[in-house]
């Protein structure tokens, strides 16, 4: 089950954490996978461990994305993954932190959306899987800007499955809770406690824990794969409970 040999899958944002454990199990099963990146150091290292290939991309660059589609050609698998996060409302939240988060986290995705579906189209076939948030289903405190991107990202998903809702190409998202990625571990060490607060972040998931990126990479998979030909449109709750009372 779940097999995408003789697929060419493109990752954007998988030099590592999510980006990284999609990557990796695109590529245990079977999967051709390309890592896109900014990261220079991590991402070729991650695209030699998988037998894949590194590219450098900046997808909040229209050109680059278009300049990328004509390098790799057609894709299978196209997982937007690239994003970048913001703490504040709408008092320490500036227009310029506003229009950053918007050029990667939605911009990004129509970029690479633009660039790689028409070749998905014109082969009726395809799986785009955009990386969304719990922030994406329900506001989350002090996220203003962070929590607008995910909500448009999980409208733009749905839009382009009901756009090209015959065409054999399927878009859906994955909404997850809070995920243990190197950066989140990184980011707790800057708390005055860090252990209060890792307690604190994965006592929104109502099973208590955090998400292990694996976990987004297995729905991922799924999403990828054929036997999910009738799933498109979706915005998948990998959110551990937090949104089950909301």
């Amino acid at each position: 089950m779940f097999n995408l040999s003789g697929k060419t899958a493109l990752v954007t944002g998988g030099a590592s954490g999510i980006g990284a454990a999609l990557a990796n199990r695109f590529a245990s099963s079977g999967a051709n996978v390309w890592v896109a990146d900014r990261d220079e150091v991590n991402g070729p290292a991650m695209a030699a461990k998988l037998g894949g290939t590194f590219v450098k991309l900046d997808v909040a660059s229209e050109a680059d994305c278009a300049a990328l589609a004509q390098t790799i050609g057609a894709v299978d698998v196209l997982a937007n993954v690239a994003g970048i996060g913001h703490v504040g409302s709408l008092l320490n939240t500036t227009a310029a932190d506003l229009d950053k988060l918007f050029a990667v986290n939605v911009r990004g995705i129509f970029n690479c959306c633009k660039a790689f579906v028409p070749g998905m189209l014109e082969r009726r076939s395809g799986s785009v899987i955009n990386m969304a948030s719990i922030a994406g289903v329900i506001a989350v405190r002090d996220r203003l800007a962070y929590t607008t991107t995910k909500f448009a990202v999980v409208g733009l998903t749905k839009a382009l499955a009901l756009d090209h809702s015959h065409t054999g190409v399927r878009f859906n998202c994955i909404c997850p809770g809070r995920v243990e990625t190197p950066f989140v571990l990184a980011r707790l060490k800057e708390y005055p406690d860090p252990e209060k607060a890792y307690r604190d972040m994965a006592s929104t998931q109502l099973n208590g824990r955090m998400l292990a990126p694996e976990e987004v990479a297995a729905a991922a998979l799924y999403l990828a794969a054929e036997e999910s030909a009738m799933v498109t449109g979706s915005a998948m709750m990998l959110d551990g409970g937090w949104s089950a009372g909301k």
